[in-house]
């Protein structure tokens, strides 16, 4: 991995956790990393409901507290929605954006995640962009097709913004919640591939400094060989990470 990207690990707890289990968490995390600051970049991206104390107890830490998603629009009649101003007003630093289960089972576009991250790079709120096929796009053949067209959408609308306003993440949705993970050379080859896109769109700078993070079943048992892959900068983790122990291994393998 190359020097100027420092690597983040990434809990995504999904739609988990109670406020005052958000609150147990944090309380037992934040210890425990307090000495990573400037080798690994803590974030926890946590249900709506947890939010503002997720970010409440992380402020002065360094770890960064994230939102799930969030609506391309600061106000309006978009019932049930939350907009970027609504997140920063409690502390939030960072969003997925794009996940596979927001693609799959809420039908997000390519036009609408390109949206989303553009707002999100103008606010000064880190996008964690999440790409991948599915096991049928990856049988038929059709996996870069599906991935490169997704990342293409995102830096296209852009802008000039620099490589180190957004995060990607690679995540097969073959691999999520399945137990199934991509080998490590899967991984590389997948996300060596879309550095060089990056390169390809917006320069070699751009995608030298742009971090590109593996999705897919991350755990304590396989987290070391997709570490060392040269371009995988970190992970963003689902189950693994709803639990403290479990987490902190992780973020412990990303330390290097």
């Amino acid at each position: 991995m190359a020097g100027e990207r420092r690597p983040l690990m990434a809990a995504n707890w999904k739609m988990n956790k109670t406020v005052r289990e958000a609150q147990d968490y944090m309380a037992a995390l934040l210890p425990r990393v307090a000495d990573l600051a400037g080798e690994v970049d803590v974030a926890v991206f946590a249900p709506f409901t947890c939010l503002s104390e997720v970010a409440r107890m992380a402020e002065g830490s360094g770890v960064l507290a994230g939102a799930q998603n969030f609506f391309y629009e600061d106000s309006g009649a978009y019932t049930g929605e939350v907009s970027v101003p609504m997140l920063l007003d409690v502390g939030v630093r960072a969003s997925i954006v794009g996940h596979s289960e927001r693609r799959e089972l809420f039908c997000e576009t390519d036009e609408a995640v390109a949206r989303k991250t553009r707002r999100a790079v103008e606010a000064g709120l880190l996008p964690v962009v999440c790409v991948g096929e599915t096991k049928e796009e990856r049988d038929a053949g059709r996996m870069w097709e599906k991935v490169s067209g997704q990342v293409r959408a995102v830096v296209e609308g852009l802008g000039d913004a620099p490589g180190r306003s957004l995060v990607f993440a690679y995540e097969p949705i073959w691999a999520i919640g399945t137990g199934e993970t991509a080998s490590p050379e899967d991984a590389q080859d997948a996300i060596g591939r879309i550095r060089e896109l990056l390169g390809e769109l917006r320069g070699e700078g751009f995608a030298a400094e742009t971090r590109i993070l593996y999705g897919g079943s991350i755990k304590p048992g396989n987290i070391s060989e997709i570490m060392a892959q040269k371009d995988v900068d970190g992970g963003l983790v689902g189950g693994a990470s709803l639990e403290v122990d479990s987490f902190l291994q992780l973020v412990e393998a990303a330390r290097g």
